[in-house]
């Protein structure tokens, strides 16, 4: 059946018609835009009114699963004081195995530091696990120590990670990066049945904010991923996106086969980057080198400006860089995650040793995040095959405590958005979600506005054209995942993924005003109408 939408204003992403006014399709492919789609028989004709049509949003960078399960668990989102979070884990119930499980937290946006004593009383003996929306810290209670065989008197040192403690040597409760191993210990695996219920509430949500693509940055190991069996989890869920999984870097292990095919690193079978089809797919490998800002656990290469260390990397970096280069030897793109300038440098150095050794491959390499991206670095990736992938809208949710963090020079050069367009490199579009949210109109806007909270101006040398985030956002983020002329632009022959959008993003002053009429994906109605 050939469906037409007609009298509509739609953005191609196509550099040679870069609009044009219909488009026709059918089995989930563009056949034809303008009037070669009119002259086609269509079965089935949809009238814009005059509304803009895109290519369909892609976030690069999300965590599907984490994300459903916040819309199962107590929201700490909105706490500005402790007693916020105090009150809203005493009314929570435990889950079926006897925990309080919270998300969203921020302990930032707090006025004071909550205290372990009083998470022991409110939770009534309960283990308790609130996840901070950065997603490389815990927070818990005595119970959930003492599960995970923590004594508070006396916690481990831990490579990587921290149990913070106080002046008197007791845990705090706070877990910084690996030491969130400890809880996830004896809280994982996830069933498949849980996560294909946090994929199915997601992926719904992903259609409302006209998302028709995400790449879920981390699966199945590690402490990000939550089961060793999530990908089966991704095949029996109900996706209403289009999906690309990293699994991390903890799943790959040591494959043999024929002596003449060397040694492998990768997943039994010999799966790897690219396996799947157009729904879901195996992205690259995810690799942590580092923590984050907020934290002050993202590596810097000169102290921090609110305190004197540089953070540090989450393992050492010679036995990761020789990993990924394994791991790239046996067909692996590469996802680095750096946020420091120093972890940049050693992600740098590993993707530059791997395309040098092995070739540029279909999936781009990437470089997670880019916290603090200098200007020699800029320069050093300019025109390479490697992709950086910035979250522009920490900068509106944490930039304040970023710059302060930073310093004036360092937040200049922080999460980079038009000096990579000028080095001639892709820039995508993501969010990072649940550690901020994934609105991809409010994304766009932070890459044309880059204001903090309370309107400071953060990097403006990095701004955006309307123009350009929305091209982030469909064309770009296709070539950051491998499927450049696939998706991301209104074109015969690509994946009929669009949405209608309420006002033209190229003509508003403020993209986050902009609601999402209807999304298609595959082209079928999957939300709202016309």
């Amino acid at each position: 059946m050939i469906t037409r939408i007609d009298n509509a204003h739609i953005l191609t992403q196509d550099p040679a018609r870069p609009v044009t006014d219909a488009v026709a399709f059918a089995n989930g492919r563009i056949l034809a835009v303008g009037q070669a789609a009119r002259d086609l028989p269509a079965d089935q004709v949809c009238d814009a009114g005059g509304r803009t049509l895109s290519p369909g949003f892609n976030d690069v960078h999300s965590h599907t699963v984490w994300f459903g399960q916040t819309l199962l668990e107590v929201d700490l989102s909105r706490a500005t004081t402790p007693e916020d979070v105090y009150s809203a884990l005493h009314e929570a119930e435990p889950n079926p195995d006897g925990w309080v499980v919270a998300a969203g937290f921020r302990p930032s946006g707090l006025d004071a530091p909550v205290e372990i004593e009083q998470l022991d009383r409110v939770t009534g003996g309960a283990p308790l696990l609130i996840k901070h929306n950065s997603g490389h810290a815990y927070t818990v209670n005595t119970a959930a120590l003492h599960a995970a065989g923590v004594d508070p008197a006396n916690p481990p040192e831990v490579e990587g990670g921290e149990f913070v403690c106080d002046a008197d040597g007791h845990c705090t409760g706070l877990l910084d990066e690996n030491a969130m191993r400890a809880i996830q210990e004896v809280t994982l695996p996830e069933s498949g049945e849980e996560i294909a219920r946090a994929l199915e509430l997601a992926t719904r949500r992903y259609l409302e904010r006209g998302l028709t693509s995400v790449t879920d940055a981390g699966v199945a190991g590690g402490w990000i991923g939550h089961s060793p069996r999530e990908i089966a989890a991704y095949q029996n869920a109900t996706l209403h996106t289009r999906m690309q999984v990293m699994v991390t870097m903890d799943v790959l292990h040591e494959i043999s086969g024929h002596a003449s095919d060397g040694t492998g690193w990768g997943l039994d079978g010999g799966l790897r980057t690219g396996f799947g089809d157009e729904w879901l797919q195996i992205g690259p490998v995810k690799i942590f080198s580092d923590g984050s800002l907020l934290g002050t656990t993202a590596a810097l290469s000169e102290n921090y400006a609110c305190c004197s260390h540089h953070g540090y990397f989450q393992g050492d970096p010679e036995q990761m860089r020789t990993r990924a280069l394994q791991a790239a030897n046996s067909g692996w793109s590469l996802a680095i995650h750096a946020i420091g300038d120093a972890a940049v440098d050693f992600a740098i150095e590993t993707l530059e040793e791997a395309l040098d050794k092995h070739g540029v491959p279909a999936m781009p390499h990437r470089i997670e995040h880019g916290g603090v991206v200098r200007p020699d670095q800029i320069e050093r990736l300019r025109g390479k095959p490697i992709v950086v992938v910035p979250q522009p809208l920490f900068i509106q949710a944490f930039g304040d405590a970023m710059a302060d963090a930073l310093g004036p020079e360092r937040t200049a050069w922080s999460y980079p958005g038009k000096r990579l367009l000028d080095a001639s490199l892709i820039l995508p579009g993501s969010s990072d979600q649940p550690v901020a949210p994934g609105v991809p109109l409010e994304v766009m806007q932070a890459f044309v506005e880059r204001r903090t909270a309370s309107g400071r101006d953060y990097g403006p040398k990095d701004r955006l054209t309307p123009a350009e985030a929305l091209y982030a956002y469909t064309a770009g983020s296709a070539a950051a995942t491998g499927w450049a002329g696939r998706k991301g632009q209104v074109m015969p022959g690509q994946l009929a993924d669009f949405v209608l959008l309420s006002q033209d993003p190229l003509q508003t002053d403020d993209l986050s005003t902009i609601d999402v009429a209807a999304t298609i994906v595959g082209g079928e109605l999957r939300y709202g109408s016309f």
